[in-house]
């Protein structure tokens, strides 16, 4: 199922685009979840709570904090979740650039609009998710389980624990060596332990002694790996720029 985020301050308008999707979704045979806000304020609060949805639509002319604004914010929580932006006016269009978004549709959104735009998106979900994904034995039975999803992975005794941005961990009985070697070559992850390797997208703070991640997990840094450990993530957000 895949959750999807309604931004929009016009009641109409969001009433509107659920008619929409629910049409898209119902010819694609696909599972929506859609969640509403009124305001950019309602959303970014429900990220500081810990939640995270697969695609954001939001609409620009919102008062007080703009749709430029609110994915501001979103990608200080997600770098790589699909940002839409809908909206009256066309202004805005390179303001859209430095948060990466996927789409940039004028309004009015008409049905024709809205599935030309989903099914590109659909797409390209479907492309990343083929490729960036491990498969784990886990004590569950075989999971493939997408890169974007894991948090950070550690090693208790014999088992190493995936954790997941649901709230979710999987536990398997493989080496952590073995994991390393799967997980370093996304490009994405850092040891910053003998015993962790951790997803930077989802880095809030580093420090001398840990890293705290965006879900107030913290993950420790070895004795004197501090300073290595900052100049990779600092190289790692560069990239991203």
């Amino acid at each position: 199922m895949l959750q999807i985020v309604l931004c929009d301050d016009n009641i109409d308008e969001l009433s509107y685009m659920v008619q929409l999707l629910n049409q898209y979704s119902s010819s694609k045979h696909l599972d929506f979840k859609h969640t509403l806000f009124h305001n950019g304020f309602e959303l970014i609060s429900a990220l500081d709570k810990g939640k995270r949805f697969d695609i954001y639509c939001l609409d620009i002319m919102m008062p007080g904090f703009t749709g430029i604004d609110v994915a501001n914010e979103i990608r200080s929580y997600d770098k790589t979740a699909p940002i839409l932006f809908f909206t009256s006016s066309s202004e805005f269009a390179l303001e859209s650039y430095p948060v990466k978004a996927v789409n940039y549709v004028l309004k009015p959104i008409t049905k024709e609009k809205l599935f030309f735009t989903f099914d590109d998106l659909l797409e390209q979900i479907k492309v990343k998710k083929a490729e960036d994904a491990i498969v784990v034995k886990s004590n569950d039975g075989i999971q493939r389980v997408l890169i974007s999803n894991i948090v950070f992975a550690e090693v208790i005794g014999r088992n190493v624990l995936y954790h997941l941005i649901s709230g979710r961990t999987i536990e398997c009985t493989e080496s952590f060596s073995t994991v390393c070697n799967n997980l370093l070559k996304y490009g994405c992850f850092l040891k910053t332990h003998r015993s962790y390797l951790v997803n930077m997208q989802y880095i809030d703070t580093v420090d001398n002694q840990r890293v705290t991640l965006q879900t107030l997990d913290t993950v420790p840094i070895a004795q004197g790996k501090a300073k290595e450990i900052k100049q990779q993530y600092l190289n790692y957000q560069m990239e991203e720029e």
